[in-house]
């Protein structure tokens, strides 16, 4: 199924209707499958612009991608978080589709994908992944993605069952309405929280991932990455939700508080002393940091707000693609 094959159920030229398309994908040392990559998605979706952005690459990647009839550009900053801010700032495109290079994703779903974006009116559509082999999804990173989805589906909410896939379709109003800030693998978290703090709509569809060919090693170093997205994750929290933060700090001081200030006003009740003068200095001491911590969340809370503010101010200021379409049919009515 193909692109074009949106066409058929609209009425509008083509020159109105069809959606510029801007397939992404990220490079580093995928020169035995970036070839395979392009030309699989280049077969699915004919009418797009395929993008490969090397990363300092120290094999023929970006060659091959050239010669492959891709768009070949560079982002020297080591990490795709860089990598994804760059081709986000370049790229003018309706719908975006983000990919990883390493040959593991189904090109197949991209009609797909973007259909659904489409017809849903969504602004991010995510491929979560489905071990088609059975050893392509390594336990560690089974596990680690299990742990963090779970995680920011706690503190986020939303209902992702695969937030660190490489495998996205984006609007243009997702796109030009996210800051990016992340450096590495942690980009996809970053991604995931900006849409549910913004409450987009958003989707995601089972897409086929496989092992990688032989000789092509991953990228993703389970620990050290783990922990940099765990870390991603406590920053984007302090970042966006500050008061459930620091009023949960608030909260677990004040019941320490209490709790070491109790023997204190109970031998005063019964003896009009205070012999225990360093435990209830400790109790005043917390009871303050606990004060100190909801003032702080709660200040930062309305710090946050505003900033929500003027994001969702920018993303309600692009179009979406379905009022794009609508549109476009209005004015073809018009000219008839």
């Amino acid at each position: 199924m193909r692109v074009r094959q949106f066409e058929a159920a609209s009425p509008l030229p083509q020159e109105n209707r069809a959606p510029t398309i801007a397939v992404l994908l990220p490079c580093y040392n995928e020169g035995l499958v970036i070839a395979t990559v392009v030309e699989r998605f280049r077969s699915m979706l004919p009418d797009a612009d395929i993008y490969v952005y090397d990363n300092n690459s120290s094999d023929n990647s970006a060659d091959i991608a050239r010669g492959s009839g891709a768009i070949v550009r560079s982002e020297k900053r080591q990490g795709k978080g860089f990598v994804v801010r760059r081709m986000f700032a370049d790229i003018d495109a309706d719908i975006y589709l983000m990919c990883d290079a390493d040959d593991t994703y189904d090109a197949g779903a991209a009609p797909e994908l973007i259909r659904q974006l489409i017809d849903d009116g969504l602004d991010m559509v995510v491929g979560t992944r489905t071990d088609v082999s059975g050893t392509a999804y390594r336990p560690a990173h089974r596990f680690g993605n299990w742990m963090l989805t779970s995680l920011v589906r706690t503190m986020f909410g939303g209902v992702f069952s695969d937030m660190l896939s490489g495998y996205r379709v984006f609007s243009r109003r997702f796109v030009k309405s996210f800051p990016p800030m992340s450096q590495g693998f942690e980009i996809e978290t970053e991604l995931t929280i900006h849409a549910l703090q913004l409450e987009m709509p958003v989707g995601e569809m089972p897409t086929r991932f496989k092992d990688r060919v032989e000789g092509s090693e991953s990228k993703l170093q389970t620990v050290s990455d783990g922990f940099r997205i765990l870390w991603t994750i406590g920053m984007l929290l302090k970042q966006e939700r500050p008061f459930a933060l620091f009023g949960s700090i608030s909260l677990m001081l004040f019941c320490l508080s209490l709790l070491f200030g109790y023997p204190v006003i109970v031998e005063y009740a019964q003896s009009g002393t205070v012999p225990r003068l360093p435990m209830a200095v400790l109790a005043t001491g917390t009871m303050i940091l606990a004060f100190l911590n909801l003032f702080c969340g709660l200040i930062l809370d309305t710090v946050t707000r505003g900033r929500k503010e003027a994001k969702l101010l920018r993303y309600l200021q692009l179009s979406s693609i379905m009022a794009r379409l609508e549109s476009a049919a209005a004015n073809s009515a018009n000219n008839r």
